[in-house]
């Protein structure tokens, strides 16, 4: 699995010269954008912003808000002058994507205030890709972005919509730039960053659905996994989070969680919900470790931590899991995070089942 990267902003960048270089030399101060309230110059303007930006808070990677500083434009700065500017700090994104090392996060208000360099690089993308159709529209020329591009923002970024059967018309209407046949007009949209939640020696690295597809099909997810990964358990929860994604009911934080070790970076398992909530806020949940990994703790650690956040929130007010009678280990990892059993020992299943309530 490829995931995005700074070749992916680059190409976008590419597109919205293509287009707006020939009409460079039109008045865009006097036409506004698209469905927005600024004019096409000032459209432009912020993508090169939000280029830069995004390429600053991965270059300084702050963990509690956005690097203090702003992109000045000077004041005679003419409309193709301004697109070398959208150049330019397109290039210093996808220098910083390139040369961010995986999984290091910085700060992004949403959903979860972080994000990584694959999320930088698709918030750069979208910028470009959603704004060059806002400023290319409202000059009257014609402009679709790479198929591919669109179908990576969706999958990077919008978790939680269902694919529609073209990347471009969904992504146009997850963003209320356009309509989709059975769907009901988007008015108010914020993207998905993937949810990490730490643990003392472990992340919990949410999977976005581009991901949970690839360790569906066989590949490793993009994911640097310790020998003889990724276990079984963990390509089976995969497979149903992408049936729960395109059925449109995936919620991106009661997904499938990587088990990615601090020290070097590899995974070593996998855990995650079942499903979300039910009514009464009761939510089951799994777990595995690759062979390699287990007898070590790290599953003690996820649970507890898995736990630890999900108890937390006002929709959830237990845990459940079920683990066949023959393993006693993850038994003791289920009473070791504070599960307590609730199946007798003489109910006669084949499994026994675990709570832990908040």
């Amino acid at each position: 699995m490829r995931p995005m990267n700074g070749e992916d902003v680059t190409k976008a960048v590419d597109g919205c010269l293509a287009v707006l270089g020939p009409v460079a030399g039109r008045d865009w101060e006097e036409v506004r954008g698209a469905g927005l309230e600024w004019s096409c110059r000032r459209t432009v303007e912020h993508v090169a912003s939000d280029l830069i930006a995004y390429a600053g808070q991965l270059a300084g990677r702050p963990q509690d808000a956005y690097t203090p500083f702003e992109i000045r434009i000077d004041e005679d700065t003419d409309n193709a002058g301004l697109l070398e500017v959208v150049r330019t700090t397109g290039a210093l994104l996808a220098a910083a994507v390139r040369t961010t090392p995986p999984h290091v996060r910085a700060f992004h208000p949403f959903p979860f205030r972080t994000a990584d360099r694959e999320g930088f690089a698709a918030m750069g993308v979208a910028e470009v890709i959603l704004h060059t159709h806002d400023v290319a529209r409202a000059l009257g020329v014609a402009y679709e972005p790479a198929d591919h591009l669109a179908d990576a923002v969706l999958g990077w970024l919008f978790p939680h919509v269902q694919p529609g059967p073209a990347a471009w018309p969904t992504l146009l209407w997850a963003t209320g730039r356009g309509e989709l046949p059975g769907r009901a007009p988007v008015t108010e949209w914020r993207w998905n960053n993937n949810l990490v939640l730490p643990a003392e020696r472990l992340d919990l690295v949410g999977l976005r659905p581009a991901v949970a597809r690839d360790l569906r099909l066989g590949g490793d997810g993009g994911l640097d996994w310790l020998e003889g990964g990724p276990y079984e358990g963990t390509r089976e929860a995969a497979g149903f989070m992408v049936k729960a994604y395109e059925g449109g009911v995936h919620r991106p934080e009661f997904g499938v969680f990587a088990l990615v070790r601090k020290e070097d970076g590899r995974a070593v398992g996998g855990i995650g919900f079942h499903g979300v909530p039910d009514e009464d806020g009761r939510v089951e949940i799994g777990y595995d470790l690759v062979e390699g990994a287990r007898g070590q703790g790290y599953a003690t650690e996820a649970v507890r931590a898995l736990a630890d956040w999900a108890l937390a929130r006002d929709d959830v007010a237990s845990l459940f899991a079920t683990v066949e009678r023959e393993n006693t280990a993850s038994q003791a990892v289920l009473g070791r995070a504070g599960f307590a059993r609730v199946s007798e020992e003489d109910g006669g299943g084949a499994e026994f089942a675990y709570e832990l309530r908040r």
